[in-house]
């Protein structure tokens, strides 16, 4: 697809109720619809990411996190047509306690769907390596079928054995090393080689024309690694991927739009219910780390609640992803696949002379 309108009816039909049902909304549904030859076979799945619910003391939790949770949770209650099942894209909590996982939880438990699938977040895990999200949700990484779509979940935050066993003197020290976005004594993340394995195996048994859809939390590639916008063997996770005809990445952790094309591989970066992440100068002129793939916009606040909330749609069909960002306090967005070029592109700023300029300020 690479047309701003939908190409039937129905779709835009089904963007039509669920702009309704978000008009008023101050915080982003990701909303995807897997879209088939034969319109019967269409579904839609909603993806929700980035909670970060912090405690403070006692029943206290930040309240701007929490609502932004309840109210993705209520506007996904609320879509009709009602979508086949939830992604919920990690960091639910901001430093792994048991509260913030518990109290996640717990909204997350108003979800009126049979089945949401987790993803598992850097802030989730390191304060006690995924143990309480475990019990909570179960394996960091498996797969399903559904409906002729192939969908895998990774576990891409691990690290290396030296920094996560053998660094720090404390569980809490560790947490809060990995929680620091700008932080050089982090480490940077990976799916790992148990783990690789694991995919090896289980691509395997998938024939190559079938559909795939990846989650994961951070990106499987290397952006910008000063603040772990970084898979340290994404090449290795790619060349298990890059056999299929058709193959998504979709991904939360930058709090930001990204997009971006390696081979057969689309990848696309869903928005936070947290806070939008800025882009601060300093990371839009890397010419190091950061790839030709993120559009700058500007946010006069990059803590404003309401400002970057968006949802997307995938068309799986042809194998590429068309992405539609309705970002209510901002320039709405369309991101899609362009035949001619190769590469997925910003449909109304993919020049550079319409580009809005990254903030300064934090």
């Amino acid at each position: 697809m690479n047309k701003q309108t939908p190409q039937n009816a129905s779709r835009r039909q089904f963007l039509k109720t669920a702009g309704i049902i978000t008009a008023g909304s101050c915080l982003p549904l990701n909303l995807v619809e897997l879209a088939f030859g034969n319109q019967k076979e269409n579904f839609t799945f909603a993806y929700i990411s980035d909670a970060h619910i912090q405690h403070i003391k006692g029943t206290e939790f930040v309240r701007n996190w929490d609502r932004g949770l309840i109210r993705a949770v209520a506007e996904t209650n609320l879509l009709d047509p009602k979508p086949d099942f939830v992604v919920f894209g990690g960091d639910l909590a901001q430093l792994g306690m048991k509260e913030e996982l518990d109290h996640g939880g717990e909204i997350l438990s108003k979800l009126n769907y049979k089945k949401v699938h987790h993803v598992m977040g850097e802030h989730d895990y390191y304060l006690d390596l995924g143990e309480y999200w475990s019990k909570l949700y179960g394996d960091h990484y498996h797969s399903w079928d559904h409906k002729g779509v192939h969908f895998i979940v990774l576990n891409s935050i691990l690290t290396y054995d030296d920094w996560t066993f053998n660094r720090w003197p404390t569980a809490k020290q560790r947490m809060v090393e990995m929680a620091g976005l700008d932080n050089p004594r982090s480490s940077p993340f990976m799916v790992g080689e148990k783990q690789r394995a694991w995919l090896a195996k289980d691509l395997a048994k998938v024939k190559k024309d079938t559909p795939i859809v990846v989650f994961s939390h951070s990106p499987i590639q290397k952006i910008f690694k000063g603040w772990n916008f970084w898979t340290e063997d994404a090449e290795d996770v790619q060349a298990l991927l890059q056999p299929f005809d058709s193959v998504n990445v979709i991904y939360g952790h930058v709090h930001q739009i990204q997009y971006n094309q390696i081979g057969n591989i689309s990848f696309n970066s869903v928005m936070a219910t947290a806070w939008p992440w800025p882009y601060p100068k300093s990371y839009a002129q890397n010419k190091d780390y950061v790839p030709k793939l993120t559009v700058p916009m500007n946010r006069a606040d990059p803590f404003f609640e309401r400002d970057a909330t968006g949802w997307q749609m995938i068309d799986v069909n042809t194998g590429r992803t068309a992405l539609r960002y309705n970002l209510y306090n901002n320039t709405n967005r369309t991101v899609a696949f362009n035949r001619e070029t190769g590469k997925p592109e910003d449909l109304e700023f993919q020049k550079t002379e319409s580009q809005i300029p990254p903030q300064e300020h934090y």
